[in-house]
């Protein structure tokens, strides 16, 4: 079990790998933003990025899938009140591999809630040669050891 105490700042935590495949990109697409170089391979080749790439927002819900399984525990994390800053620099394409990799800026207590504490961190998405795919500066409200 983790709680706020175990998130260090300073700490910078590898999450692992997720792989992304072109079926993946065309379904997330077709439900979730359906725009051409994202939901339509003919039209895609002939856009501006030479072919289909990831969603933004798909991007997005890997990371906070292996964030979720690999960072929060359910103990203890009580959701988030917000991001700021999200990017995403390069696309990601399909057969891509994705890593996750969180370092911890700041932990605070909550001044009106001290059960929890407040959790900053910088949280870098990268792909298999290491280019930057999203990069989002994250809060999360943790609660503490009981």
């Amino acid at each position: 079990m983790r709680f706020f105490e175990d998130y260090a700042p300073g700490s910078v935590e590898e999450l692992g790998s997720v792989s992304v495949s072109e079926a993946d990109i065309l379904e997330f697409a077709r439900r979730y933003d359906p725009q051409d170089f994202h939901a339509d391979p003919g039209k895609a080749a002939a856009g501006p990025f030479g072919g289909v790439i990831a969603s933004g927002w798909h991007t997005a819900s890997l990371m906070m899938k292996l964030l979720a399984a690999r960072y929060l525990d359910p103990a203890s994390s009580l959701g988030s009140p917000g991001i700021d800053e999200l990017r995403w620099p390069s696309p990601v394409r399909p057969g891509d591999s994705l890593t996750v990799r969180v370092s911890i800026l700041e932990a605070r207590r909550s001044r009106t809630k001290p059960d929890r504490g407040l959790v900053k961190s910088h949280i870098e998405v990268r792909n298999q040669t290491g280019d930057t795919v999203m990069t989002v500066s994250a809060m999360n409200l943790i609660r503490c050891r009981p």
